[in-house]
């Protein structure tokens, strides 16, 4: 497979991936408290299973941590790559996580 270029887009929240020039995927953040909050990622189904998404992870998070960053890995998929890669736990602000996930819990 082609090399895949992750670029930052900061402005709209996002880091992109890029195969042969062709959007491959990405992955959105919104800023709270400082923190990286990712939400949402999506690959173009046919780069599925070629790595593309987790090279797209690995990239940003270096890139968080590069930055002196932490992140709230509320999309699945980087809470399941931070969970496959021990070495990104450090990157998660689990306060903050456990009070954004207690705050989407209906009232009981």
């Amino acid at each position: 497979m082609a090399q895949v270029i992750v670029q930052h887009d900061p402005d709209n929240g996002r880091y992109a991936a890029h195969v042969d020039g062709e959007l491959a995927g990405f992955t959105e953040y919104e800023m709270l408290q400082g923190r990286h909050v990712f939400f949402h990622t999506e690959t173009d189904p046919s780069y599925a299973g070629k790595g593309v998404g987790s090279t797209l992870i690995k990239e940003a998070l270096d890139d968080v941590r590069a930055g002196g960053g932490t992140i709230v890995p509320l999309c699945p998929f980087v809470a399941a790559f931070v969970r496959r890669h021990p070495d990104y736990r450090d990157l998660v602000d689990r306060e903050l996580w456990k009070q954004i996930r207690r705050s989407e819990r209906p009232n009981e």
